[in-house]
């Protein structure tokens, strides 16, 4: 049984054969209008969503399934304190895939090793988001020709910012990806980040604090909100959220060809007076979207078919219960009968499977 938890759970081959189906439903709506009757999606967002929920609603629907789930928490049974291995271990007898959010670091993992259908993560805390990064390049591919030889700009949030985390690790996989990391110093990218894609991919990477400076020299430019949500210090919210405004006048330093790319929700990173120029390509993300979740529901489903063993981690060098995670949004901290899993790291320590914290 195949799952997506993390984009490198895919293999080059997997998203080229994703982005080539993308492109063919595109071409061939029709073709694709029945591929998923009779079947359903559950949407598990235990956390507020729009653009994602909606996206693999429609994908699903469009593929001529249909949907269950619920939008939030509050109208779940984790409101009576049902654990998520509980819930997909339920899920599984109603519906044939899972779409699931959740804020606490690692939980679509959980329900992976414990249901007994695929589970695509679709945002855990600030760890990873591999559907939107399957968006991304799709429209990357759409409006660049593809991804080797880029210099990518990524700027605001690095720190929470789930979606930046994610393409990054699958853009490791290209050959010749300059990333240029624009963040103030609080916001940095983790170090699991640098540690397991940039540095053990020996990427071409350089970190600064000014956008101005970085943007002559960008293909792609991928802003992101300051992640409201994720911090537990408002003060040092409030200090943060403004650090970086892309507008007209900053955009016209770019090169012709750049392209403006930002996951959205946005809050005001992003002025309105940037929507009608060329360059910005957010919105095209956002239909870009469901077509890479309606490839990726046909190509889980097909392999599901196929294959009906439970999902596990394959990996010979994990080892349980050795160290307890003290990162307050892993799921380990809130469902206490999960067993503590880690795994070693090229610097001597280790590292949380749920959510990649250092030990």
């Amino acid at each position: 049984m195949r799952s997506v938890i993390d984009i490198v759970d895919l293999s080059v081959e997997e998203i080229n054969g994703l982005l080539k189906t993308a492109s063919d439903i595109i071409k061939n709506p029709k073709k694709y209008s029945k591929k998923c009757k009779g079947k359903k999606i559950a949407t598990l967002f235990f956390e507020p969503s729009t653009r994602t929920r909606l996206s693999f609603e429609s994908a699903m629907l469009e593929l001529g399934g249909s949907v269950i789930g619920f939008s939030s928490a509050s109208s779940s049974s984790a409101s009576k304190g049902e654990s998520v291995s509980d819930t997909a271990k339920v899920i599984s007898k109603y519906a044939d895939i899972i779409a699931m959010r959740h804020p606490k670091e690692g939980a679509p993992l959980v329900a992976a090793l414990n249901g007994d259908i695929p589970v695509i993560n679709a945002g855990d805390g600030g760890h990873c988001h591999p559907t939107q990064t399957l968006a991304d390049l799709l429209t990357i591919k759409r409006e660049k020709g593809g991804f080797d030889n880029l210099t990518v700009g990524f700027c605001g949030d690095l720190k929470y910012g789930r979606t930046v985390h994610s393409i990054i690790g699958a853009l490791s996989r290209y050959n010749n990806v300059k990333i240029v990391l624009i963040s103030p110093n609080e916001l940095k990218i983790p170090s699991y980040v640098k540690e397991d894609v940039l540095d053990k991919f020996n990427m071409d990477y350089i970190e600064t604090d000014s956008l101005e400076d970085s943007l002559p020299s960008l293909d792609v430019l991928y802003m992101t909100r300051v992640q409201e949500e994720r911090f537990t210090d408002r003060n040092e919210y409030e200090r943060l959220k403004d650090s970086y405004v892309l507008n007209k006048e900053k955009l016209n330093k770019a090169k012709e060809d750049t392209i403006v790319l930002h996951p959205l929700p946005r809050v005001n990173e992003i002025s309105i007076d940037v929507d009608d120029d060329k360059r910005a390509c957010y919105f095209k993300q956002v239909e870009n979207g469901k077509i890479m979740r309606m490839a990726l529901i046909l190509m889980l489903l097909d392999i599901a078919k196929k294959d009906k063993s439970k999902f596990t981690l394959n990996d010979n060098k994990i080892v349980y219960n050795k160290f307890k995670c003290s990162n307050p949004v892993c799921i380990s901290q809130t469902e206490q009968e999960l067993k503590g899993m880690a795994k070693p790291v090229d610097n001597g320590n280790y590292r949380c499977v749920y959510c990649d914290k250092d030990f």
